[in-house]
């Protein structure tokens, strides 16, 4: 198989995103989410509580979820070989994948250096906890960048035959406006558009893990397409 490399980057991504679930539901801050309204006193009550369950579920959450990175590596792979001016798109593609993931990274460390030292001032635990929840709902520029680039590129792709069909593209558009609202977490703390509401918290998810599960079998029909031109060829 041509293509192996691609396909071993394309199925860790199934494999980590199992892991990520449990780790998601085993963290006693999702289900259901922590409210920006509890005070200083109850997120640190929250911290010494659920210390164990908060560190082992982050711990999952930094080993695997940047292996979700190798899935995109492999669109950036497929962006390469579209029919573009240039591969422009396909490097801004990478680079804004690469930060979303670091984002997500630093949201699962700053809850766990909460986690670290429990009994340390509710001021400071409430401070780490803030942090780690805008860094975790709010960059949502970033992930729209990346739906943004590479939409753009399967429109310019003039091949007969496109590498990525055109439903892709309005996969990608349709995602990165349905996630847009969570940037409202930053300056409301209560309602849908908080970052435990119904369009920062559960819409975000549910677009994002829809997105994931697509974007897998767009990316693994390109990539058998691909073996068979070059079969076709040899």
């Amino acid at each position: 198989m041509r293509s192996i490399d691609q396909i071993i980057c394309l199925w860790v991504t199934p494999i980590c995103a199992v892991l990520i679930v449990l780790a998601f539901i085993f963290f006693p801050g999702f289900m259901p989410p922590m409210s920006p309204t509890m005070s200083e006193t109850e997120v640190a009550e929250f911290f010494r509580e659920n210390v164990s369950a908060i560190r082992w579920s982050m711990v999952t959450f930094n080993l695997f979820d940047v292996m979700f990175l190798s899935m995109f590596v492999v669109a950036g792979v497929q962006m390469k070989r579209m029919a573009t001016p240039s591969p422009a798109l396909a490097y801004a593609f990478i680079g804004s994948t690469a930060s979303v993931v670091t984002l997500f990274t630093v949201a699962d460390l700053m809850w766990l250096v909460a986690a670290f030292r429990p009994e340390r001032s509710p001021e400071i635990t409430v401070l780490l906890n803030d942090m780690a929840w805008i860094f975790f709902v709010t960059p949502v520029g970033l992930f729209a960048s990346m739906c943004g680039f590479l939409a753009t590129a399967i429109f310019l792709d003039a091949r007969p035959d496109p590498v990525l069909p055109r439903w892709v593209a309005w996969l990608n558009i349709g995602a990165a406006l349905l996630t847009l609202p969570s940037v409202l977490s930053v300056v409301v703390l209560s309602g849908p558009f908080a970052w435990d509401g119904i369009f920062s918290f559960w819409l975000r998810w549910i677009v994002f893990a829809a997105y994931v599960t697509l974007m897998f079998f767009a990316l693994r029909n390109a990539i058998k397409r691909q073996d068979a031109a070059e079969e076709a060829i040899a």
